[in-house]
C-alpha cells in the first residue's frame, strides 16, 4: 500500500493568515439537534460554513495573482496538480535568512535526487514545524530570492512549495519581485505547506494538490499530500 503523508495545514477558526488579508472565519450554520427539530424530529443533518480569501491556510498561487491577464485558478491546468516531486532539505538557513540558488544547488547535491522534469520541488525551512501558530510563522520564514526563484523555474519543474506563508522574505521587496519573477518564467508556487520534514530522505514521490474552482480566482486553497510508493 501507498504511504500518504498530509502536508496541510489544519483550516479552523482564527487560522493564521497572511497579515492584511481578511481572516479566516468558521463557525456552525446548523448543528444537528436544530437541524433534527426542523425535521419533524426525523433526522439531523449539520451544516457549518466559512470564509476566508483564496490566498488562506495551503494554498495554491495561480498565476492570476502575479498579473491581471494571467490564468486564474478555475482554468490552472489540473495535470500540474498531480506530478512527481522531490523535498529539499534546507533547515538549516535562519530565520529571515535569504536563500540563493547556489543553496538550492548545494541542497539539490546532497539529496542525492534528480529534479523532476515537469513536476514539483518543495523546500523544507523547517519554519512551520518552529514557529506555528506563533506570531513569528508570519514573519520570521528564511525566503527565496530572485536569483532562486528563477534557478527554480530552469529546471523546467511547473511549481515549488513552501512551509511558510510566502516564497520571499518577509522585509524589503524581495517577495514581490519573486512572485514578479514567478509570472516572468512562468512558474507558480505552493504556500503554508507543513510537514515536509517527513519527506526528507524519502526520495522521489508523487505530489497531488487540486485546487478549488474558484470563477477568476488569484488561488485556492488545496489538500496537498505527497504519496510515497511501496
Amino acid at each position: 500500500m501507498p504511504k500518504f503523508i498530509d502536508l496541510t495545514r489544519e483550516i479552523y477558526h482564527r487560522t493564521p493568515n497572511y497579515p492584511g488579508q481578511p481572516p479566516i472565519i468558521k463557525g456552525v450554520w446548523k448543528s444537528h439537534e436544530e437541524a433534527f427539530v426542523d425535521s419533524g424530529n426525523v433526522w439531523g443533518n449539520s451544516v457549518h460554513y466559512f470564509s476566508m480569501p483564496d490566498h488562506g491556510g495551503t494554498h495554491l498561487d495561480a498565476p492570476r495573482h502575479f498579473h491581471k491577464d494571467a490564468t486564474s485558478i478555475d482554468k490552472y491546468p489540473l495535470e500540474n496538480c498531480y506530478v512527481k516531486g522531490i523535498c529539499l532539505d534546507l533547515r538549516h538557513m535562519e530565520s529571515r535568512s535569504v536563500i540563493s540558488s547556489v543553496h538550492l544547488q548545494e541542497a539539490v547535491e546532497k539529496s542525492g535526487l534528480s529534479i523532476p522534469k515537469g513536476g514539483t520541488i518543495l523546500l523544507c525551512t523547517g519554519h512551520h514545524e518552529r514557529t506555528f501558530p506563533t506570531p513569528a510563522y508570519s514573519s520570521d520564514n528564511p525566503g527565496l530570492s530572485v536569483d532562486a526563484t528563477e534557478w527554480l523555474a530552469e529546471q523546467e519543474i511547473v511549481s515549488f512549495g513552501i512551509d511558510s506563508m510566502r516564497p520571499g522574505p518577509e522585509e524589503g521587496d524581495e517577495n514581490a519581485l519573486v512572485h514578479k519573477a514567478c509570472w516572468e518564467r512562468n512558474i507558480t508556487h505552493m504556500e503554508s505547506l507543513c510537514n515536509l520534514e517527513s519527506l526528507i530522505g524519502v526520495g522521489e514521490f508523487l505530489f497531488v494538490g487540486f485546487p478549488l474552482k474558484f470563477s477568476d480566482g488569484t488561488g485556492s486553497p488545496i489538500r496537498a499530500v505527497a504519496i510515497i510508493e511501496d
